[in-house]
């Protein structure tokens, strides 16, 4: 075992790591404003769109009438942006994970400008994939112009961090994903030196939100105390119930993409996508609209509103919906949606069976859906933990940690190798 030890790639000194803080952190904040400024504006055109202009008309806010008109609108909105703009608002997001090349800063506009109008019109996507892009391609653009001698490749990476680390509201989330990453490429040095920066940069990111929007993924579900026998049958199989669904939407993926490619244009294919969107929301009601961490709220604040079988066919609906608009050509990720088809799975189990408890139930069912949709094992984990239980201390003590591994990195721990020396 020490012989194994021993082998372990050095740690870096603290010299090699300080330069990389102040611009890990400057990425961390800059990104998180980035994601702060795109999710306001879309707010904001969301409250006209769907509250101000219905209101104004004399039609019912979420009408069947108006969710078609709205919804196929959008289509038409986005479509005419991906038609029109520099890059055609970046590439297909259905070719897309967490991570991306940079981008030139001439698609930017059409990229968020899309991603603007999705959020705001209702299909079910979320933020992450467009934004992660935007500030890739911002941290490349300008620190590559600022600090020259930094490799090209840092500033995505720290990017990416930052942008997980707000959207999530923790740097744990971050620092996973990239742990996942770094698992399969060589990495020189050890891996806390590796993630060093994307973590300072992932802290700075979830500390920025917090303390400018205060959001939260925690649901406010109560608390079940210690596990009962019977929670483990019970999330053994919501979990495996989740997966299995969402691999049913996986293997339709392809097939789905293709039908809309058929179509052979954007301006075809995102009004088409957006009037059957329009259809799922009439069908589901307006709770399967939009990218879904508000809905799912809404869920867990009266379960008792709904029955079983509403819970499920909301979350049948849900997903057909982040099938399709992740098919036609919509700017977004399908993390937040897939959140909430879990979370509604797992509200089905609860009301089925009242014995079980709510919050390890939704969190079964975020997980086995987030497992089966990213294949991210780490952030399926710790985004089904963190709907159960607030994560804002984790930023902290990840801020705490960095000057604590400037000062013990690159010296021996309390292990000796077989020959009785210290081990570094």
């Amino acid at each position: 075992m020490a012989q194994d030890t021993a082998q372990q790639p050095p740690a870096a000194p603290a010299r090699a790591l300080l330069p990389l803080l102040l611009p890990a952190l400057a990425v961390g904040v800059g990104s998180s404003l980035v994601f702060l400024l795109v999710s306001r504006l879309a707010e904001e055109l969301q409250r006209v769109l769907w509250q101000d202009l219905p209101d104004a008309l004399g039609i019912g806010r979420y009408s069947v009438v108006w969710m078609l008109a709205v919804l196929t609108a959008t289509g038409i909105l986005v479509g005419l942006v991906v038609w029109r703009a520099p890059g055609h608002a970046g590439p297909d997001p259905a070719t897309l994970g967490l991570t991306a090349a940079p981008l030139q800063p001439a698609v930017l506009p059409g990229l968020l400008a899309a991603a603007m109008l999705m959020l705001a019109g209702g299909p079910s996507l979320g933020p992450e994939s467009p934004v992660i892009m935007a500030n890739a391609a911002l941290a490349f653009w300008l620190g590559r112009r600022l600090l020259p001698r930094r490799p090209d490749t840092l500033w995505p990476v720290l990017a990416e961090a930052a942008t997980i680390g707000a959207l999530f509201g923790t740097p744990v989330a971050a620092a996973l994903v990239l742990s996942e990453a770094l698992a399969g490429r060589p990495m020189q040095g050890a891996l806390w030196d590796n993630l060093f920066a994307p973590l300072a940069a992932g802290a700075a990111g979830a500390t920025t939100t917090a303390l400018v929007a205060h959001p939260t993924l925690a649901l406010g579900l109560p608390r079940s105390g210690h596990p009962r026998w019977t929670d483990l049958p019970a999330v053994l199989v919501i979990a495996s119930a989740a997966a299995l669904l969402g691999l049913a939407a996986v293997y339709a993926f392809p097939y789905v993409h293709r039908a809309f490619a058929r179509l052979g244009h954007p301006m075809v294919a995102l009004p088409v996508g957006g009037l059957v969107l329009g259809l799922l929301g009439a069908l589901g009601g307006p709770l399967t609209l939009f990218k879904g961490l508000s809905e799912v709220a809404e869920l867990v604040r009266d379960p008792g509103r709904w029955t079983a079988g509403q819970f499920a066919a909301m979350a049948v609906v849900k997903l057909a919906a982040l099938l399709i608009a992740a098919s036609c050509g919509f700017r977004g990720g399908r993390i937040f949606p897939s959140v909430f088809v879990g979370a509604a799975l797992g509200l089905a189990a609860h009301a089925l069976v009242p014995a079980v408890s709510l919050a390890p139930a939704v969190a079964a069912g975020v997980l086995g859906m987030l497992l089966a949709v990213t294949r991210q094992g780490w952030l399926s984990l710790l985004t089904a933990a963190v709907l159960v239980s607030p994560p804002t201390v984790l930023a902290l003590l990840c801020l705490a940690s960095l000057p604590a591994w400037l000062l013990v990195t690159g010296r021996p721990r309390m292990q000796l190798s077989q020959d009785g020396r210290a081990i570094r």
